[in-house]
């Protein structure tokens, strides 16, 4: 069962809008949808939230420290709660997924994400269930024929609104097979979600 989700992001108040904090932006959904809340736990360099789902106990976490070293922060409490990494879902933004679209796997590369490389590292596995949320491609949003931005530059700016409302349309997605990915059964999950 996962006992630990990870939302992963950059802190502080210029990033709260980025494509790149896709993760934070679901865990902040996640918190209000298990009526729980995060506080700040210095020792994980992260905020964490505990909720309860029926009689199963699940940590969110939200890592403080930047995308680069987020593993520090998951490593920590994975250590620290006794959580084994195939009981870890880290949710991510994807740039090889559209706006709209969300895909639940397990382990596998990092796609070049600095968060999930990492992650992986402090983990010691690649190891982990990874839900990833699509934010497209500048190469795909580019007008034909022009140059299209950076990759870094695209993650570390706001979406359009368009992009945005697609964003948070998977998140409902995700909320209604949230009992059956977290249950003993993820996979379960991962056929309603990709049906969807």
């Amino acid at each position: 069962m996962i006992q630990l989700i990870v939302g992963l992001g950059n802190p502080g108040d210029e990033h709260i809008s980025d494509r790149h904090n896709a993760g934070f932006w679901l865990c902040d959904q996640l918190a209000q949808f298990l009526h729980t809340s995060f506080t700040n736990q210095k020792s994980f360099k992260s905020q964490v939230a505990k909720a309860q789902k029926e009689q199963h106990i699940i940590w969110l976490l939200k890592p403080q420290t930047y995308m680069n070293a987020s593993g520090e922060a998951v490593g920590a409490a994975a250590k620290f709660y006794q959580i084994d990494p195939s009981q870890i879902l880290v949710v991510h933004d994807e740039l090889d997924l559209p706006p709209g679209t969300t895909r639940l796997k397990f382990g596998g590369g990092t796609g070049g994400h600095n968060g999930l490389k990492s992650i992986s590292a402090h983990l010691g596995t690649p190891n982990y269930w990874r839900l990833r949320i699509g934010i497209g491609h500048p190469r795909d949003v580019a007008p034909e024929g022009s140059p299209h931005q950076e990759v870094v530059n695209y993650v570390l700016k706001k979406p359009p609104q368009k992009d945005l409302q697609a964003i948070e349309d998977t998140f409902q997605k995700v909320m209604s097979v949230f009992s059956l990915m977290t249950s003993s059964d993820p996979g379960s999950a991962m056929k309603e979600l990709h049906t969807q």
